[in-house]
């Protein structure tokens, strides 16, 4: 059900029934959330005028990403980039998307969430494997620097093979924070008691969502670049796309 093969010239794993592409992630230890570096990053972008709104309501969320902590990540496979609408209807054949405007383009689920979720033969990532995934080894805003996340970042059609490759990071990911992704973990504001490894927090209730700049796009000056950050976090109340995990190696 696998193949190894090179992608962008990067190893990868195909899933072959779904051709879904997975690149493996090594494991490491990371600072995880949002730092008080990261937040004098932002208000630098503020103070020079590279904001089109007030930017309180981010800071005074800032407690939902904090405090910061160090997490070991054990190696796992994560998809590139996130399902794609042809990548969904390999496990649901009627699935419409009214968001997409291609085949190519970002899945984005509501009521067949769940039946996806069921249908897959993968696991969400948890949240801690996926802002190390975005993050890629840096400590930046974003893995591109702490400077303000232009629309050049978006990616959210992957039929383009060459854009696709050049918005990869430094683990061969696209796309992270893009779209809104959802990850294992319930939500819950802040790491007070969170795990020091990468397992997802459990319990009832909605879940944890990461990423969705461009599930605004076009952006109308709200700021919605903020939501490229690697440790921006909120619970999932809408539409969301799914960025599948495998352990390592994958099974066959």
């Amino acid at each position: 059900m696998w193949t190894e093969e090179i992608v962008a010239g990067r190893p990868a794993q195909r899933h072959i029934p779904s051709g879904v592409i997975f690149r493996a992630v090594p494991g490491g230890i990371f600072r995880m959330g949002l730092s008080e570096a990261e937040l004098a990053a932002v208000r630098a972008i503020e103070r020079a005028g590279g904001t089109e709104d007030t930017l309180e309501p981010f800071f005074a969320s800032a407690g939902a990403a904090q405090p910061v902590r160090e997490v070991r990540v054990e190696p796992f496979l994560i998809a590139r980039h996130p399902l794609t609408v042809a990548q969904v209807r390999h496990w649901l054949p009627e699935y419409y998307d009214d968001y997409a405007n291609a085949d190519s383009g970002t899945a984005r689920l509501e009521d067949d969430l769940d039946d996806l979720l069921e249908a897959l033969p993968f696991r969400l990532p948890s949240e801690a494997e996926w802002e190390y995934a975005a993050r890629a080894g840096t400590t930046t805003l974003t893995f591109y620097g702490d400077g303000k996340p232009g629309e050049d970042l978006l990616l959210d059609d992957f039929g383009d093979e060459q854009r696709t490759a050049a918005a990869e990071n430094a683990f061969g990911l696209a796309a992270m924070g893009s779209a809104n992704e959802i990850c294992t973990d319930v939500w819950l504001p802040g790491f007070v008691g969170a795990p020091a490894d990468a397992r997802p927090r459990t319990g009832d209730g909605p879940r944890v969502v990461r990423g969705g700049a461009a599930d605004l796009y076009p952006w109308q000056g709200c700021d919605e670049w903020l939501l490229l950050l690697a440790a921006t976090r909120y619970e999932h109340a809408q539409f969301t796309a799914v960025r599948p995990a495998v352990p390592l190696p994958p099974r066959s």
